[in-house]
C-alpha cells in the first residue's frame, strides 16, 4: 500500500510529536518530515515533496497563511491542511486565499484529522464542521446569498449542490443529503463550476470567500 506522505509544520514540539505518533499509527499515513516555522517548512517541503502539509497558523517570523502562499508557489501540487486553534473567519479566509484546501481545529478528534488529510490529498476541500456550520450554514440561510447564487445563473438544485460543496461535503455525502445519486451530484457540480467559470472544489470555496459570502462568520 502506498502511504500518504505528510509534513508537519508547527512551532510547538509537543504538538508535532503528538501528531506524528497518531499519524504514523495509521497504516495509510506517514510523517516524512517536521518543521518548527514557516520558512523551514517551505524549504523542507521543496526537499521531500509531501502529499499534504499540515500547517499551523501562529508561528514565529512567518504566519501559516504566508507560509502556505510561499509553499504553493514553490510546490503547486502539494496540498495544505490548516490545523489551528482559530475559529474566526479572518484566519479561515487567509488560509484559503493563500491556497489551502483544508481547515481543521486542533480540538478536533484524531479521526477527523486523518479524514481531513485524506480528503485534501484526494483533491477535495475539508472544512471543520464547527467552522462550516457557523460560516457556510449561516451564509446559505440568508436570502441575499440565495439571490446572489441565482444571479450567477445557477438553478436551485445547482445552488444546493454548490453550497454543500463549499461546506466540504463529498459527492456521496451530498447525494445522501439531497436523495439523489452521486453521478447526478457530479453533473450538477460540473454545471455549477462551468457557469461560475471555476475548475475545482477548492476554486468554489475561494470564490465564495472572494464574493464575501462568509463575511458573517
Amino acid at each position: 500500500m502506498t502511504k500518504l506522505r505528510v509534513l508537519l509544520v508547527d512551532d510547538h514540539a509537543v504538538v508535532r510529536e503528538g501528531l506524528k505518533a497518531l499519524i504514523n499509527a495509521q497504516p495509510e499515513l506517514e510523517v516524512v518530515g517536521e518543521a518548527a516555522d514557516g520558512p523551514a517548512g517551505v524549504h523542507l517541503a521543496e526537499s521531500v515533496q509531501p502529499d499534504v502539509v499540515v500547517m499551523d497558523f501562529t508561528m514565529p517570523g512567518m504566519s501559516g497563511a504566508e507560509a502556505t502562499a510561499r509553499l504553493k508557489a514553490a510546490c503547486p501540487n502539494v496540498k495544505i491542511l490548516a490545523l489551528t486553534v482559530h475559529e474566526d473567519q479572518g484566519y479561515f479566509r487567509r488560509f484559503f486565499e493563500a491556497g489551502a484546501t483544508g481547515y481543521i481545529l486542533k480540538q478536533a478528534p484524531a479521526a477527523e484529522v486523518f479524514k481531513a488529510i485524506q480528503v485534501v490529498a484526494g483533491g477535495g476541500v475539508y472544512l471543520d464542521p464547527a467552522v462550516a456550520g457557523k460560516a457556510v450554514g449561516k451564509l446559505f440561510r440568508n436570502d441575499s446569498v440565495k439571490t446572489s447564487l441565482q444571479g450567477d445563473t445557477l438553478s436551485e438544485r445547482e445552488s444546493e449542490v454548490a453550497r454543500l460543496i463549499a461546506r466540504g461535503l463529498s459527492n456521496k455525502e451530498i447525494a445522501a443529503r439531497l436523495s439523489i445519486n452521486a453521478k447526478t451530484v457530479e453533473t450538477y457540480k460540473a454545471r455549477s463550476l462551468t457557469k461560475l467559470g471555476l475548475r475545482s472544489r477548492a476554486d468554489l470555496v475561494r470564490y465564495a470567500l472572494q464574493r464575501g459570502w462568509l463575511e458573517d462568520l
